[in-house]
């Protein structure tokens, strides 16, 4: 117990001291994670949102895709992205292994399923009857949906923070397609994982630290949301 007490004790010195190494693994971790949620979120509202004004019957086949892909594990998710962007892959041209870009590409390919499943899930509870008001109105197709996007923004809000606590989480994938490389795709999760081994646990715990206070954070930002959408 000792050495976890001091292990946490140094990692405050590290937190309170920005500690150059620290600092460089969480702003690239917070970089990687914030734009593959943006990328995730434009192309997963949408979609979620044209899936959830169709009838269940007509999207069943793709409702149960998406579900499954939900839940698909980060090691698979790395391996299918790994596969692509390596040399024999269809986009190996490219020569994106092993760089930030990579690990974008997996993080989105891991939250996009998320919160396409979350949104049309969110926009079925009320967005067919929002729809024909605003189509009552005199609304365009296009225009519904936007208007049905913004009633459901409290729904949709939390279906992005959800897919970001789950990438911003995340190790295998990101392990395999980005290498873990000192400086340039090292971020919180595999640092983590590589100081353990070495034995190197005031910067695994400082890490881990703030890994749980983000954490609390999302989750205390999706508390904030949801309340906030009861209260309308």
């Amino acid at each position: 117990m000792s050495r976890l007490f001091e292990g946490i004790i140094e990692a405050f010195r590290l937190i309170i001291a920005f500690d150059p190494e620290l600092l460089q693994i969480v702003l690239l971790s917070l970089r990687v994670s914030g734009t593959a949620i943006i990328i995730s979120s434009l192309i997963s509202i949408p979609l979620g949102a044209i899936l959830g004004l169709k009838p269940e019957k007509k999207t069943r086949l793709l409702n149960k895709v998406i579900f499954t892909f939900m839940g698909m594990p980060p090691v698979v998710a790395g391996l299918i992205i790994y596969l692509i962007l390596s040399r024999q892959g269809p986009l190996g041209v490219l020569g994106i292994l092993y760089t930030p870009a990579a690990m974008i590409i997996a993080q989105v390919f891991l939250s996009s399923p998320i919160i396409t499943g979350l949104t049309m899930v969110g926009i079925r509870a009320k967005g067919s009857e929002i729809e024909e008001v605003a189509r009552s109105l005199g609304a365009s197709s296009s225009m519904a949906i936007r208007t049905v996007i913004k009633e459901s923004r409290y729904a949709l809000l939390g279906a992005i923070i959800t897919g970001f606590g789950r990438i911003v989480a995340e190790v295998g994938a990101v392990m395999i397609v980005g290498g873990n490389i000192a400086g340039h795709t090292r971020v919180m999760t595999t640092a983590i994982t590589l100081e353990t081994r070495k034995g190197n646990f005031e910067l695994a715990i400082g890490l881990g630290i703030i890994l749980l206070l983000l954490s609390f954070i999302v989750n205390s930002l999706l508390y904030t949301i949801q309340k906030g959408g009861k209260n309308n």
